[in-house]
């Protein structure tokens, strides 16, 4: 049995930051899951839709794994990343580790996982593992799913070796603390900044607050869009509030970043950009009953009353990151 010691299994909302408090707390780093989460600028939104997609999917985060690299920036933090092909070199790239004292990050899908509640195949999941024996691993994941947790090795492989949506191949990482740090406060504006910026100005119509915009034109259709609308709109609202967002679509987990950010820096702009993500964080739960009820219920009114509401939230979105990028200056 390998079992590295002093690890705190601590589970959190969200999957990446749960993983990252891990690696962290073992370099000497605590902090807040929103403040992991705000660090590494991990605020986003997205609208998806494609024909091979049985129905439109709305994410609230960076994509994968951008969050785990904008926080090692952000703090100077070594991060040695890791992929192949070869399921052998695979389990080499953590036992190493593992056998040295440290713990390892993995992506995976957690389709594959013997504890995981929804066996709905997920790429983009990670997890800390901290220790193996010839049978099982032991694994540190989001409270919902109990925290510290074991799953066997050949589940784990297979979890690692999937391919799809948001796979990666075998993807392992550990993080290394700088001799001197920097302290959270001074990295707090860039960050936040950072974020603002990449929201504020898209790439395409699907992303940020014009991203938004589209999801309230496009919620009113969606019992055309949908298959079977009463298992396609609760599941949507369900990965909204419970998929490991932290609820609100992340939205909890950045306007608790902006709070603790007020604490540490005196802004107008920084505490109207928190005051507004308040205000946000309460309507995407609002929009996500709204899209559930419509579900259940086969009143299309829900949906439309759910198209104003996401139709404030890009206005809202908007300002407070307006706010937000004037920090800078």
């Amino acid at each position: 049995m390998t079992t590295v010691r002093g690890v705190e299994a601590r589970g959190g909302q969200h999957c990446e930051t749960t993983a990252l408090g891990v690696l962290l707390r073992h370099e000497g780093i605590d902090l807040s899951e929103p403040m992991l989460f705000g660090l590494g600028s991990g605020l986003s939104f997205v609208y998806w839709d494609s024909k091979g997609m049985g129905f439109p999917f709305l994410g609230g985060r960076v994509k994968p794994f951008e969050l785990t690299r904008n926080l090692a920036a952000t703090l100077g933090l070594e991060l040695l990343v890791q992929e192949t092909t070869s399921p052998r070199r695979a389990w080499r790239n953590v036992a190493g580790p593992l056998d040295a004292g440290r713990p390892v990050g993995l992506q995976l899908d957690s389709h594959h996982l013997d504890y995981f509640g929804s066996k709905a195949h997920f790429g983009a999941h990670v997890v800390a593992l901290y220790g193996y024996d010839e049978h099982d691993a032991q694994l540190v994941d989001t409270a919902q799913q109990g925290g510290a947790v074991s799953t066997s090795l050949a589940s784990l492989a297979r979890a690692r070796a999937a391919r799809g949506p948001m796979t990666a191949k075998h993807r392992s990482f550990t993080l290394g603390a700088p001799v001197n740090p920097p302290s959270p406060r001074s990295r707090v504006v860039p960050a936040v900044t950072a974020c603002a910026d990449a929201f504020l100005d898209p790439p395409i119509a699907n992303l940020g607050h014009r991203g938004i915009e589209k999801a309230a034109k496009r919620v009113r259709t969606w019992f055309e869009r949908a298959d079977d609308p009463r298992r396609d709109l609760t599941q949507a609202a369900r990965l909204m509030e419970r998929a490991g967002t932290g609820g609100a679509l992340f939205r909890n987990l950045y306007r608790d970043f902006l709070g603790a950010c007020t604490q540490l820096l005196d802004s107008d702009d920084l505490r109207r950009g928190h005051g507004l993500y308040v205000e946000a964080a309460t309507l995407w739960t609002q929009t996500a009953g709204l899209i559930a009820k419509a579900g259940e219920s086969g009143d299309a009114r829900c949906l439309v009353q759910a198209s104003t509401v996401l139709g404030d939230l890009a206005r809202i979105e908007r300002e407070a990151m307006e706010a937000l990028r004037r920090l800078r200056d």
